[in-house]
């Protein structure tokens, strides 16, 4: 079987839409999808909708989440703060397979999307302080409807010229954590994130969790599986040999599931859809987990 556990769709920051990203995982010969828009659900019906015989659809969610920096940075359970900010980085919870109808969850991913809107106003203002003629029509327009993220705000920035690609928007020139035009935004620590997702009868897993940026320890991840986390995402394409070795490793101790996803996001981005895959043993133990 070939399980490829995140993916985006222009429900988020992706560029296609979720039948289009149904038909891409056909083309790339996968048995098995997951769908996971940062912090929402509503392309998962179109998906599903788009669904041929033979490809099983796994409903899913990246949660955006913070820790402190630092060795050993965590935070209380039920805390929430500012990811991006002084002192914070960002973190990312994939949650799978949880009720989409709980209310706790829909509650605090309303209060996240909300955030986000807010964040992105906020650094279309500072790019336009610092000269750059980009404007919060073309960001919306950009987005459609779609939960509104750095990567919308990098494309309008590419249209009007500020930079060559969406690409070169990621720098301390611009919209990179910490950069001139960044913004911080709520989000919750994840061991609030955990607790919500295993509350809803979900799966979490953390996200990526040696990206450039996204970094977390050895003591974290230990700490977040005493407190429910699921699994581990090792298989990604930010994740050398080496780490992939380091982060099994640790897996296995700990007793959490091992996950890959290509992280595909369309256009932009340059990992191709199912090109990071899941161990099916790993599979069906992430299937064994889930209360739904």
């Amino acid at each position: 079987m070939r399980i490829d556990l995140h993916l985006h769709s222009n429900a988020s920051d992706g560029t296609d839409p979720p039948a289009e990203v149904v038909s891409r995982a056909v083309a790339a010969g996968l048995d098995v999808m997951a769908l996971t828009d940062h912090d929402t659900v509503t392309g998962i019906p179109a998906a599903r909708d788009a669904l041929p015989p033979g490809l099983i659809l796994i409903p899913g969610m990246e949660l955006s989440c913070k820790l402190p920096k630092g060795p050993g940075g965590g935070s209380p359970p039920g805390a929430g703060s500012v990811a991006g900010s002084p002192g914070q980085r960002s973190v990312h919870m994939l949650a799978y397979l949880f009720d989409p109808g709980d209310t706790a969850l829909a509650a605090e991913t309303a209060l996240i999307r909300d955030d986000r809107t807010h964040r992105a106003r906020a650094m279309v203002a500072r790019l336009q302080e610092l000269g750059a003629h980009v404007t919060w029509e073309r960001v919306a327009a950009i987005a459609d409807g779609a939960v509104v993220g750095r990567p919308h705000i990098a494309r309008a920035m590419a249209e009007a010229g500020v930079v060559a690609t969406p690409g070169d928007a990621f720098t301390a020139d611009w919209i990179a954590d910490g950069g001139r035009a960044h913004v911080s935004r709520y989000a919750p620590g994840p061991e609030r994130a955990i607790a919500l997702v295993r509350a809803a009868g979900g799966v979490p897993v953390l996200a990526h969790p040696r990206s450039p940026g996204y970094e977390i320890d050895d003591e974290v991840i230990t700490r977040l599986a005493t407190v429910g986390l699921a699994g581990v995402e090792v298989f990604h394409p930010d994740h050398d040999h080496s780490e992939r070795s380091r982060l099994t490793a640790l897996a296995t101790r700990l007793r959490l599931v091992v996950t890959g996803g290509s992280d595909d996001h369309g256009s932009f981005g340059s990992s191709a859809l199912g090109a990071e895959t899941t161990p099916p043993e790993q599979y069906e133990r992430l299937l064994s987990l889930a209360r739904r």
